[in-house]
């Protein structure tokens, strides 16, 4: 059998994420013939079908999915041994690969990573923002060596600590029939608001699926007026009227310069943390290290 290939290796998993040959060349920024020549060459090479393929796109098959999961093997390998040889230096030089949540982005994260880069100069940073899963997934076939997301997902494969609390809030519009019973300093509890219609946020992301769950608890469910996929976005409908809103109290910042009312939920689940991970099989590197103490020794929890 050839020598591994990691190019190819990485091509596979793009194209499992993707399910689109042209959206992966894109994402590697290589021409979609060099992408699909490649992927036919290893089929040939291991005598099997790797995807299926139809007009709607590429899909694993059964010995894709295995041959797939066994290249986030060998990479997570490749990443750990980077990791391990990192440290045989002198521990000042290195990389520091960051997933992160734009709710991390808008807290406390940018001025915790000015506190580091100052201290480590010989650190390289690299700062990936996107949705909670995708951050984990990074994590997991380690393109990442620390995540930091929201709490409402399966850890049971990493090592977790509290990054920062990021407590839910409803807002409204000052005319909105909800505003009266809204208090920056008083808890309002999720059954008060349910029968207010509601601007979405990001379809299956970790507030979108929060809400959800809550409201499924109730026997009831969220009516939107509107969906958007950013909390900018968010503020501004609900200040055109369209609706009530929920945001973190990561983002609430946003509501500077507007005239909208908020009130943190008193719901339990409504308490959240965002949190820092690591995968537990990932050796912990230097820079990892120093990282993680300092989100410890800053973490200061809400009351």
């Amino acid at each position: 059998m050839a020598p591994f290939d990691s190019v190819t290796a990485r091509l596979i998993l793009l194209l499992a994420e993707t399910g689109s040959i042209g959206r992966a060349a894109e994402r590697e920024g290589i021409a979609s013939s060099a992408v699909s020549r490649r992927v036919s060459d290893l089929e040939s090479r291991l005598g099997v079908v790797l995807f299926d393929r139809s007009a709607h796109g590429v899909k694993l098959t059964t010995a894709g999915q295995a041959y797939a999961e066994g290249c986030r093997k060998v990479l997570r390998a490749i990443a750990d041994l980077d990791a391990v040889m990192a440290d045989f230096g002198s521990g000042q030089r290195g990389a520091l690969r960051i997933a992160c949540t734009s709710s991390a982005l808008t807290g406390r994260l940018p001025e915790l990573l000015a506190r580091y880069a100052q201290k480590h100069v010989g650190i390289d940073l690299d700062i990936q923002e996107m949705g909670a899963a995708k951050a984990l997934l990074a994590l997991d076939e380690g393109r990442a060596d620390i995540a930091i997301v929201s709490d409402n997902y399966d850890f049971s494969r990493f090592e977790i600590r509290p990054f920062e609390d990021d407590r839910v809030w409803v807002l409204a519009p000052p005319d909105h029939p909800l505003a009266a019973s809204i208090e920056p300093r008083k808890d309002l509890a999720f059954a008060n608001v349910l029968d207010h219609p509601i601007v979405g946020i990001h379809h299956a992301g970790s507030l979108d699926r929060l809400l959800g769950d809550a409201a499924k608890t109730t026997d009831r469910r969220l009516v939107e007026t509107v969906r958007v996929e950013s909390f900018p976005a968010l503020v501004r409908m609900v200040e055109a009227g369209f609706g009530i809103g929920f945001l973190r109290s990561t983002s609430l910042h946003l509501l500077a310069g507007t005239d909208l009312v908020c009130a943190p939920l008193s719901d339990p689940w409504a308490l959240r943390q965002l949190l820092v991970a690591r995968r537990k099989s990932s050796p912990l590197s230097a820079a990892m290290k120093s990282f993680i103490t300092l989100c410890a020794d800053t973490y200061v929890r809400s009351v």
